[in-house]
């Protein structure tokens, strides 16, 4: 079974792991409810990965969002330096621990970037996280146009690990999965001038299922 599949996802595990030994251990030698503890605290991280099923449905060039959570920018910026090159459209969306952390393809298309950056981990929802957090780049080509498409995850205070299944050259479903990020925080997506945005600041939105836009 394909790992991205899981209803956990993989990543989980190093932290569960050791809990649920350190749950045994408080129970069975120590007592006093202490066990509790880290037994709950691995529940808390199986449900932070979980890894759930969805199945959206799109019009053709249309967006779905890459990740749960709520819209916190909308608007245009005057040059997208990463992978656009020029003039964009920017959507970012703030995740917070309660939301499903597996991020998925806004729409069909070809990996052509791909990138990790190192920085801080400053608050997600910050305006300036975007600028000078730890983060991964993902750009996509779409169509015979080749249309120019960027995702970037983002890490926070909590969330300080950003994981990218994908690889240059890949070629990526609509809402299929292509990474994660550990504990809270913020995915940016950079879209072509004259795209047709549905969502606005504030909206909330769920990965793979929520429209985010049309591209032109």
């Amino acid at each position: 079974m394909d790992r991205k599949k899981w209803p956990i996802a993989a990543e989980a595990f190093p932290f569960v792991v050791p809990l649920a030994v350190l749950a045994i251990i408080f129970y069975y030698f120590i007592g006093y409810y202490l066990w509790l503890l880290p037994a709950a605290l691995a529940l808390f991280v199986l449900f932070f990965f979980r890894n759930p099923k969805r199945q959206g449905e799109a019009g053709e060039k249309e967006l779905l969002s890459p990740a749960d959570g709520k819209v916190m920018f909308v608007g245009e910026i005057p040059e997208e330096k990463e992978f656009l090159g020029g003039p964009a459209l920017k959507i970012s969306i703030f995740l917070n621990i309660y939301n499903v952390h597996i991020n998925r393809s806004p729409i069909e298309g070809k990996v052509e970037h791909v990138r990790y950056r190192k920085g801080q981990f400053i608050p997600a929802f910050k305006s300036h996280a975007s600028e000078i957090n730890e983060r991964n780049y993902l750009g996509l080509t779409v169509g015979a146009e080749k249309q120019k498409v960027l995702l970037v995850q983002i890490v926070g205070f909590v969330a300080r690990r950003v994981v990218c299944w994908s690889r240059v050259g890949e070629h990526l479903r609509q809402g299929e999965r292509f990474g994660l990020m550990k504990f809270g925080s913020c995915v940016e997506l950079y879209l072509p001038p004259g795209t047709e945005l549905y969502v606005k600041p504030g909206d909330k939105v769920k990965a793979g299922l929520t429209k985010l836009g049309r591209l032109p």
